[in-house]
């Protein structure tokens, strides 16, 4: 992306929206959505006593 410095909030914005949409697409991922994430063991023990 252009340095955006010396330009004002709408011109920076307008930018930044352009250079997204010239990116290419990332494609499909080759494992499920969110089965990456670090599960949380404190959730898996069940409810507590108190």
């Amino acid at each position: 992306m252009a340095n955006t410095k010396n330009l004002d909030r709408a011109e920076r914005k307008a930018a930044k929206r352009k250079s997204r949409a010239a990116a290419p697409a990332l494609g499909e991922r080759d494992y499920p959505r969110g089965s990456k994430k670090q599960k949380v063991k404190k959730l898996v023990r069940g409810q507590s006593k108190r």
